[in-house]
């Protein structure tokens, strides 16, 4: 049985191609590809490639400069913060979320709108493995060039789960029976209906917005719709934490807020959601509200 694409690039010792973090004795990281015969430079001196390779992971080098670094295979959420940019990343937090609360599953069947720099499609074709499929529309071919190159940069080559298309979701999609779909759009509401036809019962259909009007909207959007259970809506935030001797206290800078979440889950065919019990406060919506796409526009 062979192993799983990117699983030989993530053990053993170190070898031509592979990708290696540096930590300089203040914390900083260096990340670079072994080669045969190249030297690493730094302002404090430069070791040759040919002694980290064949070394054990987690070795220490030292540069001419007698400066030791600690040298590591990067993690995902490393490279990903790490490697080239068209589009903003999906940050490690919110994949991290993504894969739990959409129960990203081996063998799984998800479509992918907003690819982006490749971050969160990484972290999807990590979970779904070779026999699931992973489909990913992007309508900026730059940023699918960019992704494309970064993701098969990870794995060793192309992942034979992904299949990317450079076009808009809602004038492309042509999957059925799909489990999963990752929204990660300015507008995920013009999406609704191709992605509600799409998905089987129960699948997840799960949005990354920026915004709390993006957020009102794509959740009534999804109310209105009348195919999916009631959205669950939210953020996460991280805060690191500095130890030193007595000195033990927050970090003065954290990840704050990078983006909401939502899910939803597909009904079945025919079945209409149960009328939910907590109303919301008189006059919430307005006098003259006549539901999320009563202006006609696309939310741009």
């Amino acid at each position: 049985m062979s192993e799983p694409t990117g699983a030989a690039r993530r053990r053993g010792p170190f070898k031509v191609g592979d990708q290696v973090q540096l930590t300089d004795p203040k914390g900083r990281h260096y990340t670079f590809t072994l080669e045969d015969g190249k030297n690493f430079h730094t302002h404090k001196g430069s070791f040759p490639h040919d002694e980290l390779i064949g070394a054990p992971e987690g070795s220490v080098v030292r540069t001419t400069g007698n400066v030791a670094y600690l040298a590591l295979r990067p993690l995902l959420p490393d490279y990903v913060l790490s490697m080239p940019r068209g589009a903003a990343v999906v940050y490690p937090k919110d994949a991290g979320q993504i894969l739990a609360f959409a129960d990203i599953f081996p063998g799984a069947r998800v479509v992918e709108a907003g690819v982006g720099s490749g971050s969160l499609s990484s972290f999807l074709l990590r979970a779904i493995g070779d026999q699931g499929m992973l489909h990913s529309y992007e309508r900026r071919e730059d940023f699918a060039d960019i992704a494309r190159q970064n993701v098969e940069r990870y794995f060793g080559g192309p992942h034979p789960a992904w299949q990317l298309t450079v076009g808009d979701l809602q004038d492309n999609l042509s999957d059925t029976d799909v489990d999963r779909v990752i929204l990660d759009m300015l507008a995920p509401w013009e999406c609704l209906e191709a992605v509600s036809k799409a998905l089987v019962p129960g699948g997840i259909l799960c949005c990354y917005v920026a915004t709390t009007t993006q957020l009102a909207r794509t959740v009534e959007s999804i109310r209105e719709i009348g195919c999916f259970n009631e959205p669950t809506a939210w953020e996460t935030m991280i805060r690191n934490w500095h130890i030193e001797g007595l000195a033990v206290r927050p970090d003065h800078r954290m990840i704050g807020h990078t983006g909401f979440l939502l899910t939803a889950r597909r009904l079945a065919d025919g079945v209409e959601p149960p009328m939910r019990r907590r109303r919301p406060a008189k006059g919430a919506y307005g006098e003259d509200y006549a539901g999320p796409n009563a202006d006609g526009g696309s939310g741009r």
